[in-house]
């Protein structure tokens, strides 16, 4: 049965632009690159000994902004294809549980941000390329920008699908997706337990992968607390 929620959510979404701003997100990011290395690419390649890393850490700059602000989006939009369309009653009128309609939800939107950071690795590999900034390509600190934030950044999915799932006002979501955005622009004066800041992978200890288990436990534990709260509740 999740299978099909899973295939029904992916239609839904088919035409509604969900795969254009999954496409966005990375994109947008190494095009600011684009612009960033096109104006001033002499300066910053005199830097760092390590142009790769150098680069990298530029694109990763941008990362968790562009993320936080495309969980709000995407999640506000599939609650929002929900409400338009009345189905929220004719999903629960279906012999399936409350929870595994929660839980394709919650899959889909992790698909979605999964594919982006796939995509970001490969458009910042392109990139790299294309600026000649070496033969070696890092391909560990590749793979540790482009899904390290993913991972530190699943609380902000779980809060937001939750929020997004339970408000009538689609004006809620919105707004704690904003407050959310502007809390990850201001990471480096957050402490370490806010949850926004762990996509930006800084911490006292200067341990990324820190970050990434925090987001998956925490993650976990606000699906299960948004899933059940879903539960419980009435459909309108």
């Amino acid at each position: 049965m999740i299978n099909y929620l899973i295939r029904s959510d992916l239609l839904k979404i088919k035409r509604k632009g969900f795969w254009l701003l999954t496409f966005l997100g990375p994109f947008g990011v190494v095009v600011m690159q684009m612009v960033n290395y096109g104006v001033r690419k002499d300066y910053l390649l005199q830097q760092s000994d390590d142009d790769w890393l150098y680069y990298l850490m530029n694109v990763h700059a941008f990362t968790p902004l562009a993320l936080v602000l495309g969980i709000a989006i995407l999640t506000s939009f599939m609650a929002s294809v929900e409400n338009e369309t009345n189905a929220w009653k004719q999903l629960i009128a279906l012999p399936v549980s409350k929870m595994t309609v929660y839980l394709s939800k919650f899959t889909v939107m992790a698909l979605l941000l999964g594919v982006s950071s796939i995509l970001l690795m490969l458009f910042s590999t392109a990139y790299g390329v294309f600026l000649n900034l070496g033969d070696a390509i890092p391909y560990e600190q590749l793979l540790q920008y482009s899904f390290y934030p993913y991972f530190a950044a699943l609380p902000v999915l779980a809060l937001q699908l939750w929020v997004a799932t339970v408000s009538q006002n689609q004006g809620v979501p919105i707004t704690t997706g904003i407050v959310g955005v502007i809390l990850t622009y201001m990471a480096y004066s957050l402490p370490d337990w806010v949850i926004w800041k762990w996509p930006s992978l800084m911490n006292a200890w200067n341990e990324p992968l820190m970050n990434v288990w925090l987001g998956i436990g925490v993650g976990a534990l606000l699906y299960i607390a948004g899933m059940l709260d879903f539960f419980r509740r009435d459909v309108k």
